[in-house]
């Protein structure tokens, strides 16, 4: 935003020296992981073996899932509100421009989200303690949900930024607080397979949200909604996947859970 601060000539060479700032970012913070963290020693194995180890794996995994029926029901609420999270992530920069906003607006409103998002992560922490961790991401999903209904109807940058903080506090804190409760309920000496499963239906996410806002855009201009009406109302289609996921989750019973995997531990 400032590059000649910087001595730099104009924004796309600020946007090029942002780049390696984040290479050398990943470069420092993967040193004590290099250093410090040992493994065994690999078997190795050809491609083809591993990829068939992996499918054996996979196959196991979703036998353990038809099983443990809570766990099911869990991943099914998770990939319907984090497919709307991860919608708001992706489609905000393309909803700001939608309404107008400047580029320099939309930069300051990603860092807000960054920047709310840490403390409120761990705030988001402390709060289940007391309160029980589905509880809280059950507050978190319904202020998901009141952002995609009140963003229809934003018309200033101030209020794009206040959306951006409100966003923020929620957002590390869902995402934190989900893999917390999954933790809780799949067998504790199955954990690397049920996580990786639960970052495999994470990566098919984000699908169904951006599927219902261009739908809703292109039946909202058909319908002969104007140029910035039609953004509005698509915005708001994201809230179904709060609503279900919201509404699957309220039937995921944390105690119904540890009792199954103790007795697939057994």
């Amino acid at each position: 935003m400032k590059p000649s601060f910087f001595g730099l000539t104009n924004a796309p060479q600020a946007v090029r020296i942002s780049f390696l700032t984040v290479g050398i970012w990943w470069a420092v913070f993967t040193v004590p992981l290099m250093v410090m963290v040992r493994e065994p020693r690999r078997v190795s194995a050809g491609i083809l073996s591993m990829a068939a180890q992996g499918l054996s794996q996979l196959r196991k995994t979703l036998r353990e899932v038809r099983r443990l029926r809570t766990v099911g029901l869990f991943l099914l609420a998770y990939w319907l509100y984090i497919d709307g999270v991860g919608t708001i992530i992706v489609m905000a920069v393309d909803y700001g421009l939608s309404l107008g906003f400047e580029q320099k607006d939309l930069i300051l409103a990603l860092l807000l989200v960054q920047f709310t998002g840490f403390p409120c992560a761990i705030a988001f922490g402390r709060l289940s303690g007391f309160m029980g961790t589905k509880p809280s991401i059950l507050i978190g999903l319904g202020m998901y949900l009141f952002v995609t209904l009140w963003g229809a109807f934003i018309g200033s940058r101030q209020e794009f930024y206040v959306m951006a903080l409100l966003i923020g506090t929620v957002q590390g804190g869902v995402q934190a607080l989900s893999r917390s409760f999954y933790a809780r309920i799949i067998p504790e000496g199955s954990s690397a397979e049920f996580f990786g499963f639960y970052n495999m239906i994470g990566k098919f996410a984000t699908i169904v949200g951006p599927l219902l806002v261009g739908a809703t855009v292109l039946l909202a201009r058909a319908s002969g909604a104007g140029a910035n009406l039609a953004p509005r109302i698509s915005i708001s289609s994201i809230a179904v996947l709060f609503l279900a996921g919201g509404a699957l989750l309220l039937f995921v019973d944390e105690q119904k859970g540890m009792r199954e995997k103790t007795f697939l531990e057994q």
